[in-house]
């Protein structure tokens, strides 16, 4: 199964509606959302079904056994993340604890402990053993998402080995920017297609998510949205391309139409609209490049 991975430098671009479309123009039958801070791709895709929810559990957090406590105040003043306070007997604060075990170490009785704490919940969607699409929602403060990701991933491709899917390829939704969870998005991709925005910030991201990709070895392609708000910015990012030997795959236009399908829960290849049309052949030439058997990504 060939995975294309669909990233933004930043947010707001219209990564998502990107993914959407393609989603919709493939008929995709394995597709994973993996902006697990800030999963939205449920919201434009039809799913037919409640999801499957598992619990998923990151780092562990820290428990004090007040049973046992002698109150000697060595978990205390050894928590560098200030998570344990003393006031109405010794508690931990869950929000702040990085379930580093210093407290377990340093007590000498055994009052302090480390558990399992869920930091956030995967989802899939089945239907019918047609098609498969795996997201996840991370819990607000918990710093695991890039093991989230990585989940997510897994979940799509073991589902849609056992439902005996046969898709040709996989299209996965990424996070904005160029941290953990892309990182985590990044590995084991074939392809990845840059979605990038005519603005200062813009064109700024994109040469760093292209630099970060870069370095897993995977064909990248480039396209513009809402090319025409920036004419000069959009004609850098593709002197950017051209020079570093990265394929640009279409400009697609700012369209108010766009707008009201997504407030409605469409893609824009629902409706007859200029963005569809546009994101229709950056999807021909994208798929062009992902079956290619070697080159595409001018590194």
């Amino acid at each position: 199964m060939k995975q294309l991975l669909i990233l933004s430098g930043k947010g707001g671009t219209g990564k998502t509606t990107v993914a959407s479309a393609f989603i919709k123009l493939s008929a995709a039958k394995a597709y994973a959302d993996c902006d697990v801070d800030a999963p939205n791709l449920h919201l434009i895709t039809e799913q037919g079904s409640e999801p499957e929810k598992t619990d998923f559990y990151g780092l562990p957090e820290a428990e004090i056994d007040s049973e046992l406590c002698i109150k000697c105040d060595l978990c205390r003043q050894h928590c560098r993340f200030d998570a344990i306070t003393a006031e109405g007997g010794y508690r931990v604060n869950p929000f702040a604890c990085e379930g580093c075990g210093v407290c377990r170490l340093v007590c000498p009785v055994g009052a302090a402990i480390l558990k399992p704490a869920v930091a956030g919940e995967l989802m899939l969607y089945s239907t019918h053993g047609e098609k498969v699409f795996s997201t996840a929602q991370l819990k607000m403060g918990c710093g695991t998402s890039g093991l989230l990701v990585a989940d997510v991933k897994k979940q799509m491709k073991t589902a849609a080995v056992d439902a005996g899917i046969d898709t040709g390829f996989a299209i996965i939704d990424g996070s904005p920017g160029i941290g953990c969870p892309v990182i985590a998005s990044l590995s084991g991709v074939d392809m990845v297609l840059i979605v990038a925005e005519p603005s200062v910030s813009g064109i700024s991201d994109m040469e760093r998510i292209i630099d970060t990709a870069m370095k897993f070895g995977v064909k990248i392609a480039v396209c513009t949205n809402k090319y025409d708000t920036n004419i000069e910015i959009t004609e850098r990012i593709e002197s950017f391309c051209k020079e570093h030997g990265l394929p640009f795959v279409g400009r697609i236009p700012f369209d108010m139409d766009a707008v009201k399908a997504i407030n409605n829960g469409q893609t824009i290849v629902d409706i007859d609209c200029i963005s569809g049309t546009a994101v229709r052949e950056v999807y021909e030439k994208t798929l062009e490049i992902l079956f290619e058997e070697n080159g595409g990504s001018g590194v």
